[in-house]
């Protein structure tokens, strides 16, 4: 079982080689920004929560009108306003915004995960990790999430979750890899975030925990 202690030591590793999780999700052309080009910052809530005696974490599909990232998977968050003290800030305050998690909540920050670029909206996020106690009420944007839901943070270390695909990106057959939650395809920069964190987790599960978790999915397979 994965704990909230792991997710403490998982998230503060003091060496941490982000390369292997970034081959595993990264999509084709995957960059950093281009000499010249400032990007633009934003930040996203991971919200970690026990459910079900398992810790789960929240995810959203995006608005299929929404302009950008329109029907994608995604973690709560947005752009970093000029009164955003922090990047914590700009994560609690777009989460209230989107799903109804607001200050009311006792939620204690975990840390951070590397910061991921997303080329075509120019955008450089940072992935915030946060905990709370119990699993929140949310209520959706109706503007900005289609959906809200949970997925068993376990769930990440399961090899039958993660595929690739070939896709065509404007009449360019692209080699996409993903992750199936719920039902869904979480690709990109999520799925670069969520491929950190479950190399993070690798790191400090013991063996045994990591035995029984390929038992459990055998189970459910």
């Amino acid at each position: 079982m994965i704990t909230r202690q792991h997710l403490q030591e998982a998230v503060h590793l003091p060496e941490f080689d982000r390369s292997e999780s970034l081959r595993r999700m990264a999509p084709p052309g995957a960059r950093l920004p281009a000499e010249g080009i400032v990007p633009r910052e934003a930040a996203v809530l991971v919200l970690i929560f026990p459910y079900e005696n398992a810790l789960h974490l929240v995810l959203t599909r995006r608005h299929p009108q929404l302009r950008g990232h329109s029907g994608q998977i995604a973690f709560p968050g947005g752009r970093r306003d000029p009164e955003d003290l922090t990047y914590e800030a700009t994560a609690l305050r777009e989460a209230c915004e989107e799903i109804g998690v607001c200050n009311e909540m006792p939620i204690e920050m975990i840390g951070r995960l590397s910061t991921t670029y997303i080329p075509p909206s120019n955008f450089s996020v940072v992935p915030v990790v946060a905990y709370t106690a119990s699993a929140p009420q949310f209520v959706p944007n109706p503007g900005e999430v289609d959906e809200i839901f949970a997925v068993p943070l376990a769930s990440l270390l399961n090899p039958a979750v993660k595929q690739v695909e070939d896709w065509d990106f404007k009449g360019e057959r692209m080699r996409i890899p993903f992750y199936i939650l719920n039902g869904h395809k979480v690709w990109g920069a999520t799925a670069i975030m969520l491929s950190e964190l479950e190399h993070r987790l690798r790191r400090v599960l013991s063996p045994r925990i990591l035995a029984a978790l390929r038992e459990s999915y055998k189970l459910k397979s």
